[in-house]
Parts: structure tokens; sequence; C-alpha cells
């Protein structure tokens, strides 16, 4: 069953069938998109059945859950966690519960970490590290992200994992440093898709350049329009004049 942290979008299903229908091989659709066989044909067939409508998220629940906790020994559970204040592993001996069971139901009903409350009250005072909202665009090209992650090469032969880091600290003074490699990439909000450079700098004509192929790929894939472009702390990125152009 389908659902909403799968590994393709609603676009990149459609992808899929659009591929089928362009006469691509279903080895090769799989290939290129980096799923199973069975994960095309599922959607190929589905597709066939229902239409557009056969590409949108289901849930994936179970129709029956023969096995699920009674509803009052849940209530046992939320109420022993609201009295006693304590965690799965002090919870469950005094409810008659596994421990791991106890925790499924705290996270079921949504109840909040212990330290997230007050020690004395009970009353939650710290928010959550995780946000309780995701979002996504509309459609492919209505936003993107760029940014580049700044990586040490590895000199030739290997470094100190394949020599140890004695070896490699003793040898360090005797070669010349071989600097970084930058790798840039683009990555479309909406269906996931990227594509990725490893580069020599991350200055703004390279940044520009970098850009410049990124939106051909995408075109070449069907996102042909960009039109939002969001990133963090590539200064070449946010203030260059290339970028801006």
């Amino acid at each position: 069953m389908s659902h909403a942290n799968a590994r393709l979008t609603v676009h990149g299903r459609r992808l899929i069938v659009q591929r089928h229908q362009q006469g691509w091989k279903q080895a090769h659709i799989a290939a290129a998109m980096g799923v199973s066989r069975k994960c095309v044909a599922t959607w190929i067939s589905r597709h066939a059945a229902e239409g557009e409508g056969g590409l949108a998220n289901r849930s994936s629940r179970p129709r029956t859950s023969p096995r699920r906790t009674a509803p009052e020994v849940e209530e046992a559970v939320l109420r022993a966690r609201v009295t006693d204040r304590e965690g799965p592993d002090v919870l469950g001996p005094k409810v008659g519960v596994p421990a791991r069971t106890v925790s499924r139901i705290l996270r079921r009903h949504q109840m909040p970490y212990l330290r997230e409350l007050d020690p004395m009250t009970g009353e939650v005072i710290r928010s959550s590290k995780q946000s309780a909202e995701r979002y996504e665009r509309d459609y492919p090209g209505e936003l993107v992200h760029m940014d580049v992650k700044k990586l040490g090469k590895i000199p030739d032969g290997g470094g100190w994992r394949a020599h140890g880091l004695a070896a490699t600290q003793a040898a360090k003074g005797k070669r010349d440093k071989i600097g970084y490699d930058y790798v840039h990439s683009l990555i479309d909000d909406y269906s996931r898709l990227g594509y990725s450079e490893v580069l020599p700098d991350e200055k703004g004509p390279t940044c520009a350049d970098f850009l410049e192929r990124a939106a051909a790929y995408f075109a070449a894939q069907g996102i042909t329009v960009i039109e939002r472009v969001m990133t963090d702390n590539a200064f070449a990125y946010r203030h260059s004049a290339d970028m801006k152009r």
C-alpha cells in the first residue's frame, strides 16, 4: 500500500506510467528511477484499473487488527501515565503489559514525552523537537532546494581509513595539500527529483553555471519551469551577481 512517506510521490508514479506509455520496458523504468520492478508493475496495473485516482496515496492501516490492545487497557495505560508520570519500563509492570506496548499506546494517543513535561506539575513546558506539520509544494518546479557540500579530497592510494591514522599523520607533512571537492545539488521540493555535480569551488560563476545545467536536466525530466530557488548557507548562491543575472 502507498503512504505519505513512500519512495515515490504521485508525480513519480505518474512518470512511471508516462514512460510505460512511451514504450519503455518495465525493467528500464525501474533502473532509471531506482525502484524495484514490482513497484513499477504495481503502479502501471493500478493506473490501468483505476486511472489517475489509482496513483493517489492510500492508508497503510490494515482492515482489521485482531491483536490490538483492548481499549480499557489503553485507558489504564494513559491514566497511569498522567498519574505517575513514569516511563514505559515502570508503567508496563504496573498495568500488566509489555513496555513496548506502553510505548506504542503513548505514541498512538500523542502523549508528550517526559522530557517535555514539568516534573512537578506534569504540564508541557518544552516544545517538541519535531514539527507537527510536514509541507510539500503543490506541483513540480514550484520550489527547488539548492545547496553545496564541501568535502575533503581523498589522496591517491587512500586516506587514514585505508592506512591507519598514525601512518597518515606521519606522512601528512610530506605531501602537498590536496584541497576540497564541492558537491552542488538541486532538489525539487514536490517530486524530490535531484541533480548533483562535483565541482572545484563554490564561487558565483560556478554556482550559476551549475544552476543552468541542473535546470536543463530538470527540463529533460518534464519540469520545464522553476519558479523559486531556496538555499541556506551558501554565500555565493545568495549574494553572487552571477546568480542574480
